[in-house]
């Protein structure tokens, strides 16, 4: 699979003409982060963290593997996750802790990053109690990213924990069934971070976060498509959600963040 991989971005790189994508912008007052309080950073254990989004008011969106302890594969347990709505600078817009996950029903903890698992990297976190915030709008979601689509992330990341940034222009450079290939600047912790589609008025999430690689200096961020994994991860949460009842705590930081895939 990572010979696919590398096949896949070699092309992509060689065939997109990149625009000119626009600089993170730390999210530092109220009013700069007004728009994006929906957007909070998920405490797991108080050791790590990801990124996580509501899409509805007792609903967060975030990627799989963020709920599972690198190497070992075990899962964190539910009471150590906190979403902490709109984080910034000490403070968040709404605290909430998770009554029960569901991870994709076709996705499959591993180090070893494939299409299919990318694809799958999605987890839903219903919350104890809903995050009703007039401040606070969760997102709706959409598909149809094309190669070309301009696109903008919001997300936390090591280096930049405190406060979310915003890439407000970054481009889909390509897609491989249910993977997109972005030109966004994420890092560790930025697993999970929503990929919006700007449409006049409306925001919207498209996309989710799931790795990052770096071929020959060209570093590339992968997403799991909501038009191609989101309906059957819904479909499962509501007919059998997965708990996770595990007790590990994250070795270090990177365990929540970003995987790399080395070609």
């Amino acid at each position: 699979m990572l010979l696919r991989f590398t096949v896949l971005f070699t092309m992509f790189l060689a065939s997109f003409a990149a625009a000119q994508d626009s600089g993170l912008r730390r999210l530092d007052t109220g009013e700069d982060s007004r728009q994006w309080g929906a957007v909070g950073r998920l405490e797991i254990d108080g050791r790590g963290f990801c990124t996580g989004t509501l899409i509805a008011p007792d609903l967060v969106l975030t990627a799989a593997h963020c709920l599972f302890a690198k190497g070992s594969g075990a899962p964190h347990a539910i009471g150590a996750i906190e979403f902490r709505a709109g984080w910034r600078n000490g403070r968040a817009e709404a605290y909430r802790t998770v009554r029960r996950a569901t991870v994709h029903p076709k996705y499959a903890r591993s180090d070893t990053a494939s299409t299919e698992n990318i694809q799958n990297d999605l987890a839903l976190l219903e919350l104890h109690h809903p995050v009703r915030n007039t401040t606070i709008d969760p997102f709706e979601t959409t598909g149809g990213l094309r190669k070309g689509s301009q696109i903008g992330v919001v997300s936390y990341a090591v280096g930049r924990a405190e406060a979310p940034s915003l890439q407000e222009m970054c481009q889909v450079m390509g897609r491989q069934r249910g993977v997109h290939v972005l030109s966004c600047n994420i890092d560790f912790g930025s697993s999970g971070a929503p990929v919006f589609v700007f449409d006049r008025d409306q925001v919207r999430i498209a996309s989710v976060v799931a790795a990052k690689a770096d071929l020959k200096g060209s570093k590339v961020a992968l997403g799991a498509a909501l038009d191609h994994s989101l309906p059957e991860l819904l479909a499962a949460h509501e007919a059998e959600p997965f708990q996770a009842t595990g007790t590990a705590s994250l070795q270090d930081r990177s365990a929540t963040g970003a995987k790399f895939i080395r070609p």
